[in-house]
């Protein structure tokens, strides 16, 4: 467990993520570091540990040139603006590791406060289950785009992305116009 205040307790404990001892003991403590049954490690370890998702969150520059290939996950989104360097994205998808740009990681909240927004235009007030279910949709059909666009470019996800939201600009301009 590293950073677990980041995230709220409510959709780790959905998420099945915590159990009850750490959390009490956080509570008790201030900190998980030094429970019983746990041992300390570096931050360079934690990143390449081998384990089924890595989520490196809230820093910049993490994972980099340097230490890309040392990277044992199978896959990873990234919360972060920017965990990952261009040149290490370039390591891990030579490696088979399915990186999901911080583009999208960060884009469920902006949609959702999108939703609220236009909610607040209309009078309109969607249940949770509402906006949950619009939001999935919203962020499947993006990642499928993103996929698509990197495919089509024959790159990583992240260029990917920029890809695909360049070319909606483009698309955009030659519609409508420069304007001041």
């Amino acid at each position: 467990m590293s950073s677990p205040s980041a995230i709220p307790r409510r959709r780790l404990q959905f998420a099945g993520l915590i159990r009850s001892k750490p959390p009490r003991y956080k509570e008790r403590s201030g900190t998980v570091v030094g429970m019983p049954g746990t041992s300390r490690i570096s931050n360079d370890d934690l990143l390449t540990m081998k384990c089924d998702i890595l989520i490196p969150a809230a820093s910049r520059n993490v994972i980099t040139l340097n230490n890309a290939d040392q990277i044992k996950r199978k896959s990873s989104p990234k919360p972060a603006n920017g965990p990952t360097t261009p040149h290490a994205d370039e390591v891990l998808a030579r490696k088979g590791i399915l990186l999901l740009p911080d583009i999208l990681s960060n884009a469920g909240g902006v949609t959702v406060s999108y939703f609220e927004w236009a909610q607040d235009l209309q009078g309109f007030f969607w249940s949770e289950g509402e906006v949950n279910a619009k939001l999935e949709s919203v962020m499947k059909r993006a990642f499928q785009e993103v996929h698509e666009s990197a495919r089509k470019h024959r790159t990583h996800m992240r260029t990917g992305a920029y890809c695909l939201a360049v070319g909606r600009v483009a698309d955009a301009t030659l519609v409508r116009g420069l304007f001041p």
